[in-house]
């Protein structure tokens, strides 16, 4: 079975494929002071909840965008499952796209995957768009090799902004108000993060279309809060919420050969 680890900058993801079935799946607060061991007694508990023993991994592939919590992902691989994991973003590792950048180094792992994922499952051109920690756009084209994107801070991470910067205003969760115009400071804070989102995400989708000179690109939106957003416009044209460890598989299959 298939160990696949990916770890972003609020959390990390572990799952375990028996061939394209999915066995378990896992969700731990990402922590680079975390050993491997400390990973291991975590994992090792949810994973027998799901009947998935030890034993049974014998493959692994880690995409981090936190550069510190890899030695401990790979050293837990190494040490209590005895396999060598392939890390997304070394040389060795072929993505089956062209990443068309000057310095394609500068890509967040993370977001060549999604690129894998989305060339295997919808072709291009796309734009992904990643409600994360932070808010990516990222464009493919028609043969489906990354062309680059956009870096926006998270809705949440813009609300937690808010909260801690100004004394008065509270912590609240990002969702869609009843009104534009709110009749509180939950409300109005609500508003400004939900709307103002809302506003970027069609404004950039509109820009991003213009400037490539096609006017029907798809949006795929994947990510916590992508189904907030998809449900309030009509410009994200669908939802893949396992964008990501689909193009971990999909590497994994490629390389593997």
């Amino acid at each position: 079975m298939l160990l696949a680890i990916d770890a972003g900058n609020t959390n990390t993801v572990f799952a375990v494929y028996d061939g394209e079935e999915r066995k378990g799946l896992w969700r731990a607060a990402t922590d680079t002071r975390r050993t491997a061991d400390e990973h291991f007694v975590w994992l090792s508990q949810v994973m027998a909840v799901e009947g998935v023993e030890r034993s049974d991994i014998d493959s692994a592939i880690i995409s981090t965008v936190v550069p510190a919590s890899l030695f401990n992902l790979t050293r837990l691989c190494t040490r209590y499952f005895d396999v060598e994991a392939l890390v997304v973003g070394e040389l060795s590792v072929d993505l089956g796209i062209t990443v068309l950048l000057d310095n394609p180094n500068e890509v967040g792992a993370d977001r060549l995957v999604n690129a894998v994922a989305a060339k295997s499952e919808y072709g291009g051109p796309l734009i992904l768009i990643d409600f994360g920690t932070a808010t990516t756009f990222d464009v493919i084209d028609g043969d489906g090799n990354y062309v680059g994107g956009i870096i926006a801070p998270g809705a949440n991470l813009s609300m937690e902004a808010l909260h801690m910067a100004a004394a008065k205003l509270p912590l609240v969760a990002v969702r869609q108000p009843a009104h534009v115009v709110g009749g509180g400071t939950v409300e109005a804070m609500q508003s400004g993060i939900f709307y103002g989102y809302l506003s970027l995400i069609e404004g950039l989708v509109a820009r991003i279309r213009e400037e490539r000179g096609e006017p029907d690109l798809r949006a795929i939106a994947t990510g916590g809060l992508a189904p907030l957003f998809h449900s309030a416009t009509d410009v994200i044209y669908a939802i893949d919420r396992d964008l990501t460890l689909r193009g971990l598989l999909e590497l994994y299959r490629r390389n593997a050969k």
